[in-house]
């Protein structure tokens, strides 16, 4: 979340030097957004914690292991209780910055922390119907990279190139957010809560669409073993977190 934000942050704000360069070029601009915020879910994933939890990051992952059968809905509430806690810390973090670095905290406010909002200029149901799509192409690319052996190891990966392509797209209507923890934290922290509703349900929606055309095989044969994105295999035993409690290591 503090990596996402920050680079966020820095591409967007009109004050930051990045932000000036860019701002003559902003369908770059929030593909570049998109695709800085997913890379931040690729280094969850790939970094020590995401070994010891499977690296979902987002609710609508959690909800799709688990209507996929692979996760227990009693470890989804905990799953999700952490993320929507960890956005929460994340963004406090970056906004804890700003206390030490005034500019910072000025593009912090001009950015809404880098808010998810719907668009004024259409009505609601396109912001809701955007993130149900969007949302299910993620899930989809997730669910067919992990149950697909020999690229696998490319799910963790996904996220950035994909939200690069489709934030030109999405980015204006609804903030592509795909994650109601990605829009949590920055809500609380700017007061930004208009349309909020949409990230509460339309991503969950959209996941619940793609199990189901999953469930229906139109991603052909799909074998998910795992409710990870990254480090298959791995059982999630805590103490992979400390290299010097690895077997073999003494």
């Amino acid at each position: 979340m503090v990596f996402g934000l920050s680079t966020n942050i820095l591409l967007g704000a009109a004050g930051s030097p990045v932000g000036r360069v860019l701002a003559a070029h902003p369908a770059l601009q929030v593909a570049l957004q998109g695709l800085f915020f997913g890379l931040g879910g690729t280094l969850a994933a790939l970094s020590p914690f995401g070994r010891v939890s499977g690296g979902h990051v987002s609710p609508s992952v959690t909800l799709a292991f688990t209507l996929m059968g692979r996760l227990a809905w009693r470890d989804m509430l905990g799953y999700i209780a952490a993320q929507l806690a960890g956005a929460v810390l994340g963004t406090g973090l970056v906004a804890l910055v700003g206390l030490i670095w005034p500019r910072w905290a000025a593009w912090s406010h001009a950015t809404h922390f880098s808010a998810t909002l719907p668009s004024a200029w259409v009505p609601l149901g396109w912001a809701f119907t955007g993130e149900i799509c969007t949302t299910a192409l993620l899930i989809g690319s997730l669910l067919f990279m992990g149950g697909t052996a020999r690229l696998r190891w490319v799910t963790p990966l996904v996220a950035g190139p994909l939200f690069f392509m489709l934030n030109p797209f999405e980015a204006w209507l609804s903030g592509d957010s795909t994650n109601l923890a990605r829009s949590l934290g920055p809500a609380l922290f700017s007061g930004q809560w208009r349309g909020f509703w949409i990230y509460g349900l339309a991503p969950f929606a959209g996941v619940a669409l793609m199990v189901g055309l999953v469930r229906l095989g139109i991603l052909g044969a799909i074998e998910l073993h795992e409710a990870r994105l990254a480090h298959f295999g791995h059982h999630g035993r805590a103490p992979y977190l400390l290299p010097w409690r690895r077997p073999g290591r003494g």
